[in-house]
């Protein structure tokens, strides 16, 4: 009866690490699935140590309680899929190879863990009977005189170890999975959980020999809390300090919004002499050549994008919103392509502009896509190195079911994947001279048109992004 205590306090260690996961997960989904996961861990260990109680309880009492515990380890495997099925959703992965991206999203859904479930519902009632669980047999625990109960299995018992070695499938895919999350502190839990987790496996099959006294398994619990307690604390002091930092900027985000109401006058103030003299040269008689003439044109189209750019911040400032109305994302992107010509020369870029639709109207607001493509083709200008011999920006877009989509590709030097999320973070930058405003400046601005930017692929060739906004006023982005 002392090793059954034991092995029942062994068995409420995940229970607490399971609260503390909900706790810092507090709302989220893999939260969830996590706690149940650690709880069913603990209810495994209940099960395993029911059967020391043999001086206590009747062989009747301690078969019904192990059958009934038995709903721990079969109900797992349905969790961990639920736990991959999490990951997918929230977290989204990406394989380079389409099909295998392909085959996660047909394999990983919904109706696939209802049939796990059901599964395991199954095999859990063919436990109830003899042809999964016969009865129990009085065992010596290592030759000593300490006995303990172990399982008699039936004739259809390999049902339920074939159900369990499923759980080395469900854990592999969690590692595989991980390693193609974008998000590195997510990345390495996951994967010390997955690992973790495969050790809880082995020690759980040695149960299956009496032999060992049906108690390799809670070594296993033993060395499982303490590695994930020591990624939790990791994981825990990480989040911390990322959000130390996030109150830091926005401390500075605070301040910077006091500054723009100012700069917005003043900018506007400039614009007025830059539009006034350039009307002035415009109206002059003295002859002009072509590149005079297109010269001054785009100067009063900057100044006039500028002058707009100033009118939306300050309403935005004044009533947090925008205005929005269906507009020609082509053309929109052409004159994006037009104000950041200077650059593009500067640089010597070719910049290549494929549209896949005559026209590609959307309801949004012009000034500030405008803006945001003006900062991605910037930015892809900037990330080509001088060495670089290809120097080339192509922008293509799409249409799928109600949403517009616009992938650019560049040949700069590539972003690591680590900094694929933190990069659209404001004060970050990896230009001495950047204040880190570009990129967090488009991911507002996508957000607000009910959409979202991604990096797609990123190697040392190239970058790829893609902007997704939705087409019409009340369409739902998929």
């Amino acid at each position: 009866m002392i090793i059954g205590l034991l092995v029942l306090t062994i068995g409420i260690i995940p229970i607490v690490l399971a609260l503390s996961v909900r706790r810092l997960f507090k709302g989220s989904e893999l939260s969830f699935g996590l706690l149940i996961y650690m709880i069913l861990i603990s209810i495994w260990q209940a099960d395993i140590g029911i059967l020391y109680f043999n001086n206590l309880f009747s062989e009747r009492v301690i078969l019904l309680l192990f059958r009934l515990f038995r709903i721990a380890p079969t109900f797992a495997i349905p969790v961990t899929f639920y736990v991959a099925y999490t990951i997918i959703k929230k977290y989204t992965p990406t394989f380079k190879d389409g099909h295998f991206n392909k085959l996660i999203g047909i394999v990983f859904t919904r109706k696939t863990l209802v049939v796990l479930l059901i599964w395991s519902t199954i095999i859990f009632i063919v436990n109830w009977t003899s042809l999964g669980i016969k009865g129990l047999k009085v065992e010596h625990f290592y030759h000593s005189s300490t006995t303990f109960y172990f399982p008699e299995y039936g004739p259809l018992f390999f049902l339920y170890i074939f159900h369990m070695s499923s759980f080395l499938l469900f854990l592999f895919l969690i590692f595989l999975l991980s390693k193609k999350i974008l998000n590195k502190n997510m990345k390495d839990f996951l994967r010390t959980f997955s690992l973790c987790s495969l050790l809880l496996f082995i020690t759980g099959f040695i149960n299956f020999s009496p032999g060992t006294g049906a108690i390799a398994s809670s070594i296993g619990v033993i060395i499982f809390s303490v590695l994930i307690l020591l990624a939790f604390i990791k994981l825990n002091t990480i989040m911390t300090i990322q959000y130390n930092n996030l109150i830091e900027r926005q401390k500075k985000m605070d301040y910077t919004g006091n500054l723009v109401g100012s700069l917005i006058h003043e900018m506007k103030n400039t614009v007025v002499v830059i539009k006034g003299f350039s009307k002035l040269l415009n109206q002059g008689n003295f002859p002009r050549n072509d590149f005079e003439k297109s010269s001054l044109e785009m100067i009063e189209n900057a100044a006039q994008q500028l002058e707009n750019l100033a009118n939306e911040y300050r309403e935005y400032i004044k009533h947090s919103k925008m205005d929005f109305k269906m507009e020609d994302i082509n053309k929109i992107i052409e004159l994006s392509i037009q104000f950041s010509n200077e650059i593009i020369k500067e640089r010597q870029i070719e910049i290549e502009f494929v549209k896949n639709y005559r026209n590609l109207m959307a309801y949004v607001n012009g000034t500030y896509l405008k803006q945001v493509f003006i900062n991605l083709i910037k930015n892809s200008s900037e990330a080509m190195a001088e060495q670089c011999t290809n120097r080339k920006i192509r922008i293509e877009t799409d249409f799928i079911e109600e949403n517009i989509i616009i992938n650019l590709y560049d040949t700069g030097t590539g972003i690591p994947p680590q900094n694929w999320e933190s990069i659209f973070d404001p004060f970050i930058s990896s230009k001495n001279e950047g204040m880190g405003f570009g990129l967090p400046f488009v991911k507002k601005i996508i957000f607000e048109h009910r959409g979202d930017i991604q990096i797609m692929d990123s190697t040392p060739a190239g970058t790829h992004f893609q902007v997704r906004i939705p087409q019409f006023e009340f369409s739902n982005m998929s």
